[in-house]
């Protein structure tokens, strides 16, 4: 069984990262998608609480099983789950330019291989700075996606429903959430 794991802060889930979950299933024949819902992302802060934003995630990817993930760095929810060896961990091509930041990005690749989303236009060799550091460049593997020109950084200041999965603005449109 080909197992994919999606982790992010999704606050909120927008277009791009169903679009990236989309083509990641074709591309890698993926028998499931976990999306994990980060509690407390150790790379970045939050403006939504993680209950909120895990209802968001629940809304933007319902075929897919969606989990709080409570590890703030991914080599450790990796360690607390062997079952995942081997699995097709997730990420932007933005994401992937700052892997070597990761806490043992190496070690993250001794578990886990990587599914790169790149764009077109996306400067080849950013990419390729990054897998000339790593000891297992071989377990990255890059797939194309359409340009989705949005940010949930964008979002959260100035929010186009347009954006967003519709029942994930609908859920924002009811409580209110973020800037509209």
């Amino acid at each position: 069984m080909s197992v994919g794991l999606f982790g992010g802060a999704f606050d909120p889930p927008h277009r791009g990262h169903v679009e990236l979950a989309r083509r990641a299933k074709e591309e890698f024949e993926l028998d499931r998608l976990l999306v994990l819902v980060a509690a407390q992302p150790g790379h970045k802060a939050v403006a939504t609480p993680a209950g909120v934003r895990l209802e968001l995630a629940r809304a933007a990817f319902p075929d897919d099983d969606v989990v709080l993930d409570d590890h703030a760095r991914t080599i450790d929810l990796l360690r607390d789950h062997p079952e995942w060896r081997d699995a097709i961990f997730l990420v932007g091509a933005d994401e992937f330019c700052d892997f070597l930041s990761w806490k043992e990005p190496d070690e993250v690749l001794g578990h886990v291989e990587l599914g790169v989303a790149t764009r077109p236009g996306f400067a080849r060799e950013r990419l390729q700075t990054v897998l000339d550091r790593l000891e297992r460049p071989e377990r990255v593997h890059f797939f194309e996606i359409p340009p989705t020109p949005v940010a949930s950084r964008e979002l959260r200041d100035t929010f186009v429903a347009e954006d967003v999965p519709s029942a994930v603005a609908e859920i924002i449109h009811r409580d209110r959430l973020y800037a509209r």
